[in-house]
């Protein structure tokens, strides 16, 4: 029967730890992968989370290790009990995120074993974490240190089976995460509306390239270059659509088609060639749009849709 050891993450685990990690992420969203520094410097804080990372008071790493190897880790936050914590986080735990070596087949070597009573002993410790904490919500999801991977993707049935088994439960909302090449994004050769022209400022998230007409703004698109640095391993120019909006007397006028290869056009000229855009599955998102509009709008593009990916994980304390 395998040894199987739950404790403090220790810099002898970076490089199995990054490995578990980038395994998860890299089945979300092709060639993404964090390096071993970057892993390191994110277990001690998220500076891409400039609002709710201040909040966070104590941060813990853990590991199982099983048979000399890193089957299972988490990372715990806690944040603040106080009057300038965000009402959803005062005195709140939360999984950040939680991976293992899931089951597969059975394998001739006998010392590669899944992780998956590896990952069954952490959850429990990280449940004693948070009593131990008296925390007053207990929260999870998988929010990693790449981009778009966050929540717990349908692509981790073995991460969600475990917090299920651990009483927690989804009740937040699904998103939809899109991946386009920037290069095969179209480009219209004149602007869907005679006068309409492009305006350059800078916007809430990123780069704000506006429709104006007469004088007004009718629509706009933010574009986000990710600047990771030696963050990822593998480089490549990345960006999210931060918002994409246009007025609703001028929708279905190809007007956010256009705000889009005027974006596209943006970043080729940046060398970013991957694109990530985002949609609610339910419910209306960041486009004013209903998630079944916005998706009908992104599937007639060359998005490819990479994930549905279930946020908001809660257990009931006991």
């Amino acid at each position: 029967m395998s040894r199987i050891e739950v404790r403090p993450f220790g810099r002898r685990d970076r490089d199995q730890l990054t490995d578990l990690v980038n395994a998860h992420a890299a089945a979300v969203v092709p060639g993404v992968s964090v390096s071993v520094a970057a892993m390191l410097s994110h277990l001690e804080r998220d500076p891409g989370e400039f609002i709710v990372d201040p909040w966070v008071t104590e941060r813990i790493t853990l590991v199982a290790e099983q048979n000399n190897r890193v089957a299972a880790a988490a990372h715990l936050l806690r944040y603040r009990d106080d009057d300038g914590v965000g009402p959803a986080y005062r005195g709140a735990g939360e999984i950040r995120w939680l991976v293992f070596w899931p089951e597969g087949p059975r394998s001739s070597n006998p010392w590669w074993t899944a992780g998956t009573q590896a990952a069954a002993e952490l959850i429990d410790v990280c449940v004693a974490q948070f009593e131990r904490w008296h925390v007053t919500s207990q929260n999870a999801g998988g929010e990693l240190p790449v981009p778009g991977v966050y929540g717990v993707p349908e692509q981790w049935p073995h991460v969600s089976a475990v917090y299920e088994h651990a009483g927690f439960v989804h009740d937040g909302h699904t998103e939809l995460v899109y991946l386009a090449r920037v290069g095969e994004l179209p480009r219209l050769a004149n602007p869907p509306v005679a006068g309409l022209d492009l305006r350059r400022t800078v916007g809430l998230s990123g780069t704000r390239l506006s429709a104006v007409l007469d004088g007004e703004v009718i629509g706009y698109i933010e574009v986000d270059i990710r600047d990771e640095g030696e963050r990822l391993v593998r480089q490549a120019g990345w960006a999210d659509v931060g918002n994409l909006r246009v007025s609703e007397q001028f929708r279905r006028r190809k007007v956010a088609t256009w705000l889009l290869g005027q974006a596209a056009d943006w970043l080729d000229l940046a060398r970013v060639d991957r694109l990530l855009d985002y949609s609610y599955l339910d419910g209306a998102d960041a486009t004013g749009l209903t998630g079944n509009d916005y998706r009908a709008f992104l599937d007639a593009l060359p998005f490819v849709l990479l994930t549905r990916t279930r946020r908001g994980w809660t257990r009931t304390k006991i």
